[in-house]
């Protein structure tokens, strides 16, 4: 049985978008995190899922490359869009986070057999010398993240201990953007240049992401992704949205959300958010 947000994306907007182009230029920038066959707990709705199986994974690189998408990095990607989508190419972003390691062994072995790059945001306080673990699964080593460097993954920073920012002391978010990215650099030995907001985004809260913008701009980012659902466009490098992918997602939802007919979502989170506010106040 399809989902609710599926039907309407399949059977209403997806046809409407068909009959309205709005002339933006977007790219999608897919969101995974854990491939694996581990089975989630019964009760998280698929929505909130976050593990992709293998063979899901594959069959969605597979419609990626067979239908003309070229994978770029978060750079890249601005640039395009800033440029207002010059050139002749389609894009797409592949971006993981938490730094599980089964990007090495289930997902990357795909991503070269069809072409394809990604980047990995690292929760750097779960990166170590050996084998540590977050939620359970087990993350890249450093000798790892070096590897994959070297075979030409992108890694960017998803901060440190990977806490909720909003609501910390503002001298632990700066250690958390700045260090985490410190890290990295020094591991690698190159710039570290993109970082993804860890938890719910808090959109609405208009003082706190300004903030943020800021303290990205000067430390060195030249692009942040959040999980605020849509295909990201050229207004806001630092806050880029991205689109939830997880193993329930079947080909034609796969299809309808690198299309830009799943963007209808945010309006529906945009209004959860402020009614958590609301709450709050």
């Amino acid at each position: 049985m399809l989902r609710a947000d599926a039907i309407a994306t399949l059977y209403f907007f997806r046809p409407l978008r068909s009959l309205i182009s709005s002339g933006r230029c977007g790219v999608p920038i897919l969101m995974y995190h854990s491939i694996s066959d581990s089975v989630e707990a019964s009760s998280k709705h698929p929505y909130y899922q976050t593990v992709t199986s293998p063979r899901v994974f594959e069959d969605q690189m597979k419609f990626l490359r067979d239908n003309g998408f070229s994978s770029v990095g978060l750079g890249d990607a601005v640039r395009y869009l800033e440029a207002g989508g010059a050139g002749k190419i389609k894009p797409v972003v592949i971006t993981f986070d938490d730094g599980f390691r089964d990007f090495l062994t289930n997902a990357f072995p795909v991503l070269e057999r069809y072409g394809l790059s990604a980047t990995m945001f690292l929760p750097t306080g779960f990166i170590g010398e050996s084998t540590q673990r977050f939620k359970g699964i087990e993350c890249l080593t450093w000798g790892e993240v070096r590897d994959l460097d070297r075979a030409g993954v992108e890694f960017g920073s998803h901060t440190v201990t990977h806490r909720q920012l909003r609501g910390l002391d503002w001298k632990d978010v700066e250690v958390e953007v700045r260090s985490s990215k410190a890290t990295i650099e020094e591991r690698l030995g190159c710039e570290t240049v993109s970082f993804a907001y860890p938890y719910a985004f808090p959109e609405t809260d208009r003082g706190f992401t300004e903030r943020l913008r800021a303290l990205l701009h000067n430390s060195g980012y030249c692009a942040g992704v959040t999980t605020v659902v849509g295909t990201a466009y050229g207004s806001d490098r630092y806050q880029l949205r991205r689109l939830p992918v997880n193993g329930t997602d079947h080909r034609s939802l796969f299809r309808a959300k690198v299309g830009g007919s799943y963007d209808w979502l945010h309006t529906i989170q945009y209004a959860s958010k402020l009614c958590k506010d609301w709450r709050a106040a």
